[in-house]
């Protein structure tokens, strides 16, 4: 039976989150929650100690599906990690802020 993975409406995610970013470099540089801190899936288990400290640790990526399988390893590690439902495109489309690292208006890639 699929582990339960705490997830929680983009749009509710608090002003103070710790937020770990895991989507794809491209995705990244295009648009991002400022302060969030960015390591791509499949490099998560390998990069343990350039996690953020946050309790919980929200975890998002482009629609919510890597983010939640993240956010579920890293609970069955020892991790208290929150799902960002909907991903950073729910993030956009609820008017959270967002840089980029182009100089153009962020957007979600």
């Amino acid at each position: 039976m699929p582990q339960q993975v705490p997830t929680v409406p983009a749009r509710e995610v608090p002003e103070d989150a710790v937020v770990l970013d895991v989507r794809e470099d491209d995705e990244w540089v295009a648009g991002h929650i400022e302060g969030a801190t960015h390591i791509p899936m499949g490099q998560v288990p390998a990069r343990l100690d350039d996690l953020p400290e946050g309790d919980p640790l929200y975890v998002t990526c482009r629609g919510g599906g890597r983010s939640a399988r993240v956010a579920a390893w890293l609970n069955q590690n020892g991790y208290d990690a929150v799902n960002v439902g909907g991903g950073m495109g729910e993030w956009q489309d609820a008017g959270r802020p967002m840089v980029s690292e182009t100089g153009s208006a962020p957007t979600v890639a």
